[in-house]
């Protein structure tokens, strides 16, 4: 548990720094204004991939450190470059492919790939197989054969099965999969997401941690959904918003008010007011 003030805030985005309007609110940007000006460093930390980082930045009217795919991903939002990354090989992805389709019939397969910076056109950044149902918009639509889908080594394997629940393909999945990848979830809509073996949101930010000369006692975590929870535990204060995912409340510290009621600032407003 933090005793004083904060040395490194991180927050998730989605469902918890911001609302389905995309839009942060007044109250929290004045509080993450506050965390910077004070000279703490705020960081992003997300299943996003750099590309849609800036908008939430524009929003933020601040330019912070992210952490993308969920920790596979260190990107400087400031300078639009990709610090590190950490991949699935393709003898991995052939492999995931293999047991995904033996013990999940019928899901699509889709794969996040990274250049050196938010938008490389030298990068097909998003491809998806045929079978690949998106489980919300995604203007990054490049169809391409299954085989092309698993030709290039990738940050995330996106895995999709419309009408069945997130958890009950994770909890189908990863006992076939040992130490092979790590596999969660950000939303419950059937779909679930596959990185190279011990990446997590946990294991980019103690890089980034370590960059900064924090240590992890001395992070603050906000965030909804199970894959938030490595980094909700590796955080000496990891707090869960109201609207979160059971899993998450469960592993935070503290629950907070939900995204739509201002719940990262409320706890920020404590710190810095």
């Amino acid at each position: 548990m933090i005793a004083d003030r904060p040395s490194l805030v991180a927050s998730d985005i989605d469902g918890t720094l911001i609302g389905h309007d995309e839009r942060v609110s007044a109250r929290t940007r004045d509080a993450v204004t506050s965390v910077v000006a004070s000279g703490t460093p705020f960081v992003l930390a997300t299943g996003r991939p750099p590309r849609w980082i800036h908008p939430v930045v524009d929003e933020l009217g601040h330019a912070p450190l992210a952490v993308c795919a969920n920790g596979a991903i260190i990107y400087d939002s400031n300078t639009g470059r990709v610090l590190s990354a950490s991949v699935l090989d393709v003898d991995s992805l052939a492999w995931l492919s293999d047991i995904t389709h033996e013990v999940l019939p019928g899901a699509g397969l889709a794969a996040e790939r990274v250049g050196v910076g938010a938008h490389d056109m030298a990068t097909s950044e998003f491809v998806r197989s045929p079978d690949y149902e998106h489980a919300w918009f995604n203007p990054d639509d490049t169809e391409v054969s299954e085989e092309a889908v698993l030709a290039a080594s990738a940050v995330k394997l996106l895995v999709r099965v419309p009408g069945m629940s997130s958890k009950a393909m994770v909890d189908a999945l990863k006992p076939h999969i040992g130490g092979r990848a790590d596999v969660t979830y950000s939303t419950d809509n059937g779909l679930i997401e596959l990185s190279a073996p011990g990446i997590t949101k946990a294991s980019g930010l103690a890089i980034v941690a370590e960059r900064l000369g924090v240590a992890a006692s001395e992070i603050v975590a906000f965030g909804d959904m199970p894959n938030d929870i490595p980094m909700l535990n590796l955080a000496g204060l990891g707090v869960a918003v109201e609207n979160a995912h059971l899993d998450a409340k469960a592993a935070a510290r503290e629950v907070t008010t939900t995204n739509l009621n201002h719940g990262v600032a409320r706890v920020l407003e404590r710190w810095w007011s």
